[in-house]
């Protein structure tokens, strides 16, 4: 088993026990949908195997990649600050 590196940085993902948050949703998400249908062991092993399949993608390509992705098939980002930067001198429209 690989070690598992402490993030330090800000922008670095939070983590949930020892994954990434965006890698542990799915599996919570195939838990969740599991337990609603009543086959729970069933999709916790969907859930892990796309998990893994999502983290092998996500690893493999760019940061960014993912984003890029998604704003072409229509869903729209939004990297705006929601307050004004103080040191600016002008303001334009």
């Amino acid at each position: 088993m690989d070690p598992i590196r402490i993030p330090t940085e800000i922008d670095t993902p939070h983590q949930v026990l020892l994954w990434a948050t965006d890698e542990f949703v799915p599996f919570m998400m195939f838990l969740v949908i599991g337990n609603l249908i009543g086959h729970l062991i069933l999709f916790c092993g969907l859930g892990a195997i796309f998990g893994n399949l999502y983290r092998r993608y996500k690893n493999t390509r760019p940061d960014g990649y993912l984003n890029h992705l998604l704003y072409w098939a229509g869903f729209r980002g939004h990297k705006g600050l929601t307050y004004t930067n103080p040191y600016s001198r002008e303001f334009l429209p």
